[in-house]
């Protein structure tokens, strides 16, 4: 499913011989690959709406019971912290503690939290909840980093050829999380009262616990040689690394500050503000297979997909509140179309870098296996982790104290600076390539041709 001898794309273990069995193979789905994916979509659908369902009323709930707006936002920031940490531990360890434990032991845990988390209204209202808020979040955040790592890696493993494609596809399942969790939470914290979303959910996760003991392949490999420190201090991966974190802090940013306004500036009932965040999450599930595919067909196109897929998120961050000095009035409508198009734009933005990274750590010398597939994976969770952090923590502190237009706009500078910054690597990377071959034409092209050779090339062979 991608181009023939690309070197952008990530390469299967095993160098050139392998790359070109792996193309001839019959495109039907093995067993093994089949297993995988079912066990991979139900993470990302389970993880992703149990992290989504507390942006309806958990910020009332949290209010009610003494803490402040900035305290909420870090109660949301937390979890990305711990995830961060985590990440970058299970990362690294992948190969030894096994990819099929981490990612059944992590779903069994989250699961667990869950529940947990639906029985913190009856803890004391002031330091004793929030503390209890903050212990549950950090453990459903390790939880969650041990299963979205060996589930990055067993995936990058199993469908080596297709990398983005898959990412890409699966990301229907987070957008579907995404989708129902806020206004299935909404309709259940409304019916039932705030017990019963979180004991709802997290008790799905966990019967999904035995069926990906049972089907889910086990991969072995052997430890790596190289380091996080060594793959993130390669510039393009810095640069991209980046860009991960200020798409990541833009939607971290929306989950503590989004509800809040919608309730105060529309005063709509807490079930209908689940409805709409739909926008911003079915169109990225929507969209993410397509730049999936687009990216794996047309691997050259994947850096022009992470620049403008950046700036057009960064526009749409001015425009959400709106930022006063446009002098548009704040509408409803206006606000869903605004979460639409940044539905689209996270999707062209945040499926090409996966691969992108990868591709730059084989070009490195990485070795091509589970250990690399790891240390990717790992970093891509913490990169992550680290916008998810910033963007609900200084998100609440901002709207606490400018209000949600100028927060919003703030948060647009993250990933408009980072879209720049990427494109302008890669147009003095696109420059530096040409001019490597317009030398290598002059220097060497004649002999291979068999033409007269230039003076510099006679020079150079005696």
């Amino acid at each position: 499913m991608e181009a023939p001898g690309d070197p952008e794309s990530p390469r299967p273990p095993g160098g050139d011989d392998s790359l070109g069995t792996a193309r001839e193979a019959p495109r039907q789905l093995s067993r093994e690959q089949f297993f995988t994916l079912i066990s991979a979509a139900s993470i990302n659908l389970g993880s992703s709406m149990c992290y989504s369902i507390l942006g309806p009323f958990f910020p009332k709930e949290a209010e009610k019971k003494g803490a402040s707006n900035t305290v909420i936002g870090m109660i949301f920031g937390c979890y990305a912290l711990f995830n961060l940490l985590a990440s970058l531990a299970f990362g690294k360890y992948l190969v030894h503690i096994g990819a099929k434990f981490m990612f059944v032991a992590g779903m069994f845990v989250s699961g667990g939290v869950t529940v947990l988390f639906g029985v913190l209204d009856k803890a004391p209202e002031g330091p004793i909840f929030i503390a209890l808020c903050f212990l549950v979040r950090v453990a459903d955040a390790v939880s969650f980093a041990a299963a979205i790592t060996a589930s990055f890696s067993i995936l990058v493993k199993a469908f080596p050829n297709n990398v983005a494609t898959v990412l890409g596809s699966l990301e229907i399942f987070s957008g579907l999380g995404l989708v129902l969790g806020p206004p299935l939470g909404g309709f259940l914290y409304q019916s039932f009262g705030y017990e019963v979303p979180f004991i709802f959910l997290g008790c799905m996760v966990l019967l999904m616990v035995p069926l990906n003991m049972y089907i889910l392949p086990n991969y072995e490999a052997d430890p790596g040689e190289h380091s996080f420190w060594k793959l993130i201090t390669l510039p393009k991966v810095a640069l991209i690394a980046f860009v991960i974190n200020s798409l990541s802090a833009g939607l971290g940013f929306l989950d503590p500050t989004l509800s809040l306004f919608v309730l105060e500036k529309f005063n709509l009932p807490a079930g209908y503000v689940g409805l709409v965040f739909l926008g911003l999450a079915l169109c990225y599930a929507i969209s993410s297979p397509l730049f999936g595919l687009l990216s794996d067909k047309m691997p050259h196109l994947r850096k022009w997909l992470l620049v403008f897929g950046s700036l057009i998120t960064a526009g749409c961050y001015m425009l959400l509140g709106p930022v006063p000095v446009l002098h548009i009035k704040s509408q409803l409508w206006l606000l869903v179309l605004v979460l639409v198009v940044n539905g689209v734009s996270a999707g062209m933005s945040i499926i090409p870098t996966f691969p992108e990274i990868l591709s730059c750590a084989y070009e490195n010398g990485f070795e091509e296996g589970l250990s690399t597939l790891g240390l990717v994976s790992g970093l891509f969770g913490a990169t992550w982790s680290v916008g998810a952090f910033l963007g609900p923590t200084l998100g609440g502190f901002l709207y606490e104290k400018i209000g949600f237009e100028w927060a919003a706009a703030i948060q647009g500078l993250l990933p408009l600076t980072s879209g720049l910054a990427m494109g302008l690597y890669y147009l003095l990377e696109h420059s530096r390539k040409r001019r490597y071959g317009q030398l290598f034409s002059f220097f060497f092209l004649p002999v291979t041709m068999g033409v007269e050779e230039t003076p510099v090339v006679q020079w150079l062979s005696a």
